[in-house]
């Protein structure tokens, strides 16, 4: 068995990724000589949507994944491993639930498809077997459970080198996980919507430590932190006012989290712009911000760099709107990959096709760096959606579409009409490589994307109830697989 690692910046050698200086077409990405390539889509798996985890509970699925590179290996045609997979608060309609915080083993075994390879209609979508294999209920430091409900007003005073936490009704932490990072040593880094802020735990499951982000950053409601999402459910109070004045957006926070290769640096991306940034209309609030945090000790990240990142937009009927992100994965501290989606529609929605789903390349090597500055404070960096003439913002380049049909054909899927169960699910969160493993292509690897099921289901149960989600809608756990080339990234 061969494990990975990666490398200093795909950038190292003068590359610029942009759509300036680069070129998109047949899925490769090319700048200065070195090229990103999307091979294609080799294979899909699923998990049923009424799977039921050890506490049964109904299974969450892909807001973030991390795959263990220690347990990849090749066998044979096939390759097998294991994944972590992060669900969010639970099954939430018509508010929050007191729905316990958790993250679940995956064991996976790939098959990947020959490219240009005709599927029989029973191999199409059996290309990633994925079963559940445990579920870890996540802590706080003091061992006691945390929540999916929204923290409403509550929070938990700063102490014992914790900042002030979100706190539900209940007395319990309130989290929102959206994605995860899985360390050396099995401990984990995970991002969350309510702070936004990033936390560590143990391998166990146990908080240690929580990074609050800069002030800007903050939901700010009457001159006060204020972490409701508005979503309160029966017997919540609802926040006044209903959104942040400043910071995050509701259910807007720390989307996207990864951690560079080397090792070295921990990069947070938020969904999208801050409310003084534009982010309190969905036609402005293109202008995102990643942050990025020396790693050298988890439990007390530095803010190094913090760069502007524009989202994609794209016309909705006539109108602007912005794909907002949904997770990240880190090639350097310079670029990384960026999945970014419309809203509303897909199979368990209304809408049945979606205008945007990509994953994208993101460079920030000649963007301005605002870290620290007043940016970070009470200054808006982007308000009502354009940028201060004084800051250059990322390249953003195109990479691979999630939506193309031609691809998805292959695999019996489809984007669009009929919004059956062939129809992609309208939330794609979760990304996450493992080593080809292949002597003649050392730069390939398999680029995993799962989506996140909002447990829509006809057989749930969670929080001590049975549901069955409204419109009949039961959508499974899906992975969908690429082959990608990703020059520049050293094996160890």
């Amino acid at each position: 068995m061969k494990a990975f690692s990666s490398t200093a910046a795909l950038l190292a050698a003068g590359v610029v990724l942009s759509s300036a200086g680069g070129v998109f077409a047949q899925g490769e990405v090319t700048a200065n000589g070195v090229t990103i390539v999307n091979h294609g889509l080799v294979a899909i798996g699923r998990i049923p949507a009424s799977q039921k985890d050890k506490f049964g509970e109904t299974f969450g699925s892909g807001s973030g994944m991390a795959i263990d590179p220690t347990s990849w290996m090749k066998d044979g045609q096939s390759y097998k491993g294991s994944l972590w997979l992060l669900p969010d608060r639970g099954y939430n309609v018509e508010g929050t639930t007191d729905y316990n915080a958790r993250i679940n083993r995956i064991d996976v075994v790939l098959t990947p498809a020959k490219k240009g390879e005709a599927l029989a209609a029973d191999k199409q979508q059996a290309g990633v077997e994925a079963k559940l294999t445990d579920t870890m209920l996540l802590t706080d430091d003091q061992g006691k459970n945390l929540t999916g409900l929204d923290p409403e007003s509550g929070t938990r005073a700063a102490a014992g080198g914790f900042p002030v936490l979100p706190l539900a009704r209940t007395g319990k932490i309130s989290l929102d996980a959206e994605a995860v990072v899985r360390l050396k040593d099995g401990s984990l880094m995970i991002s969350d919507e309510y702070g936004p802020y990033i936390y560590h735990f143990s391998k166990d499951g146990k908080l240690i430590s929580a990074t609050q982000p800069p002030q800007a950053l903050l939901p700010m409601r009457k001159g006060a932190l204020n972490f409701s999402s508005n979503n309160v459910g029966d017997g919540g109070v609802k926040p006044e006012p209903k959104d942040p004045e400043t910071g995050r957006q509701n259910n807007q926070g720390l989307e996207g989290l990864s951690m560079t290769p080397d090792g070295k640096y921990l990069i947070a991306l938020l969904q999208s712009a801050t409310r003084q940034d534009g982010g309190d209309s969905s036609s402005t609030r293109m202008n995102t911000r990643a942050l990025v945090y020396d790693a050298s000790n988890v439990d007390q990240l530095k803010l190094m760099h913090e760069y502007v990142v524009p989202l994609p937009t794209y016309d909705n009927k006539g109108k602007v709107a912005v794909a907002a992100q949904s997770e990240i994965l880190a090639l350097s501290d310079k670029a990384f990959l960026m999945l970014a989606r419309d809203s509303n529609n897909g199979q368990g929605v209304k809408g049945d096709t979606s205008v945007y789903r990509k994953i994208d390349l993101v460079d920030v090597t000649t963007a301005t760096d605002i870290a620290n500055s007043d940016f970070d404070k009470d200054k808006p960096v982007a308000p009502k959606g354009v940028v201060d003439p004084a800051v250059k913002v990322a390249a953003v380049t195109p990479f691979i579409d999630l939506n193309d049909n031609a691809e998805l054909k292959r695999f019996g899927l489809h984007n669009g009409a009929p919004n059956d169960r062939n129809n992609l699910s309208e939330k794609w969160e979760a990304m996450s490589i493992a080593p080809a493993l292949d002597t003649s292509a050392p730069d390939d690897f398999f680029l995993f994307v799962a989506n996140d099921n909002d447990f829509l289901t006809q057989d749930g149960y969670q929080v001590g109830a049975a549901y069955k989600a409204e419109g009949g809608a039961e959508v499974d756990t899906m992975f969908q697989v690429f082959r990608v080339t990703l020059p520049g990234v050293a094996k160890k």
